[in-house]
């Protein structure tokens, strides 16, 4: 049977979820390695919804995480809460500004922000079971309230992204475009993703590294 990763969505648009081709890159390289994927979402409301074409927030418009997010794939995206740890050997949360707005409500608390509780409550079971989690971009941000762990993370190079971090009790770690960070004890890997790229080519290399690592740890004895 082949290995089966769970990758995790929260709308669809970098601005107020999911960026779409950070996701694009994580199902593409995964599929080039023969791996599975089932992709999941939050069934509940986006925190708001944003204008890609001038940033502004629209203020009476309303959508769902999952309705959007089942934009984004061909495949069948599953709620969140039907995520079942034991099925997969791994999970993957692409970057994007629903990781602080759906995935978390640091867009309102900041460092004191708390994680959606189905996703931690999932996170824990791939923890516990020392498979892989691989987060990419905003989502890192997610690492030091899921564990209450000094866990290494990066969200590449920005002063103010690292200090939040840290005010978070978590330990960031500068890593350009192409770079990976991997803490092998807890099995918690990291990229930049759009967070310091320009070019595709550029956001790929660090995408492709991270999403070859997962399969690597996937092999290796727990």
């Amino acid at each position: 049977m082949k290995k089966r990763v769970a990758v995790v969505i929260s709308g669809c648009g970098w601005l107020d979820g999911t960026d779409v081709q950070e996701l694009t890159m994580v199902l593409l390289r995964l599929d080039q390695m023969g791996l599975e994927w089932s992709c999941f979402a939050p069934d509940v409301a986006q925190h708001h919804v944003i204008d890609h074409t001038s940033g502004e927030p629209m203020a009476d418009e309303q959508r769902q995480a999952m309705v959007e997010s089942c934009r984004m794939v061909h495949e069948r995206i599953y709620p969140l809460d039907r995520l079942e740890a034991n099925a997969f050997g791994a999970i993957i949360i692409p970057g994007g500004h629903g990781a602080i707005n759906q995935l978390s409500d640091f867009a309102v608390s900041g460092s004191s922000m708390q994680v959606l509780e189905q996703l931690v409550s999932r996170l824990h079971e791939f923890h516990e079971a020392r498979k892989p989690i691989a987060l990419i971009g905003m989502a890192a941000l997610l690492v030091p309230r899921l564990f209450e762990q000094a866990i290494p993370v990066t969200l590449g190079q920005s002063a103010a992204l690292s200090g939040t971090v840290s005010a978070m009790g978590g330990l960031h770690k500068s890593a350009g475009v192409g770079e990976i960070v991997v803490d092998i004890e807890h099995r918690v890997l990291t990229t930049p993703g759009w967070l310091v790229g320009t070019r595709p080519s550029d956001i790929a290399k660090g995408i492709f590294k991270l999403v070859e690592r997962v399969g690597t740890l996937m092999e290796q004895p727990r």
